[in-house]
């Protein structure tokens, strides 16, 4: 009864589990950054770029915008969801984990698509970069982690025995994903300052200033959450039917039974 009882040590007298003191405030700090970053990025395409439209020159700030948005910031709350929403019912929380990587998913997929029209159309090479690499890959890597996911987690064919075995590995691919995400947008941002600026990026121009200060905002937001999620002191407690089912499995594969703790 060792497990159960470390779990009930968790919650707070009436039941519920009790939030760590800090984790809100690295939350709302997380928050913070990310939103900022999304309100730079735009700022940065609308005072030096021209601003976004979906023809001609300006459809290529369509990419940015949407990888910033829907990989990075969505993405990254998506995977804080199980440390924020640590009372609500688990299929509550997975839907919700669900819906904010399908949100990112399509958001990313709308940048991708005005990249590829925008190079179709002035008759650019594709995928000749490092930062196109690396963002195929991600892109790739994130959409089948989503399928994945979904197969395992939210279809209820799959067994409680091969989620339990699964969960580790998609909360790894999870993390580095996410972490191959932000480093895309940065060599992304680079590329882009490099190719307009060229020479006066060494000059302090404003627009380099802005650009790498997203950056900062960029990887300040990445390594919060990263931060986060490898808490272990803040992973989200199980609720008292994931025990008895944890405790099942256990029984089920090790020959222990809950009295036996």
């Amino acid at each position: 009864m060792r497990s159960f009882a470390g779990c009930l040590s968790m919650e707070s007298p009436t039941g519920v589990a009790a939030t760590p003191r800090a984790l809100p405030y690295y939350v709302a700090f997380s928050q913070l950054l990310g939103l900022t970053a999304v309100a730079t990025t735009g700022a940065w395409l609308g005072l030096y770029r021209g601003g976004i439209a979906w023809e001609g020159a300006l459809q290529f700030n369509v990419h940015p915008l949407c990888m910033v948005i829907g990989l990075i910031f969505l993405q990254g709350d998506a995977l804080l969801v199980y440390r924020v929403f640590r009372n609500e019912t688990k299929r509550t929380t997975k839907v919700l984990h669900g819906l904010l990587h399908v949100f990112a998913f399509i958001i990313a997929l709308v940048g991708l698509v005005a990249v590829f029209d925008y190079h179709r159309k002035k008759g650019y090479a594709d995928l000749y970069s490092l930062h196109s690499w690396c963002g195929i890959l991600t892109f790739v890597l994130y959409f089948v982690q989503w399928l994945v996911g979904f197969s395992f987690f939210l279809f209820p064919g799959a067994s409680f025995s091969l989620r339990s075995r699964y969960r580790p590995q998609h909360v790894f691919f999870g993390a580095t994903i996410f972490l191959f995400a932000v480093g895309t947008a940065l060599l992304g941002l680079k590329e882009a300052l490099l190719f307009k600026l060229g020479a006066k990026y060494s000059t302090f121009e404003p627009e380099g200033v802005l650009a790498n200060v997203l950056g900062l905002l960029l990887a300040g937001f990445g390594v919060t959450v990263l931060y986060i999620l490898t808490r272990t002191e803040w992973k989200r407690p199980l609720q008292a039917e994931e025990q008895a089912l944890s405790m099942d499995f256990k029984t089920l594969t090790e020959g222990d039974s809950p009295g036996s703790q």
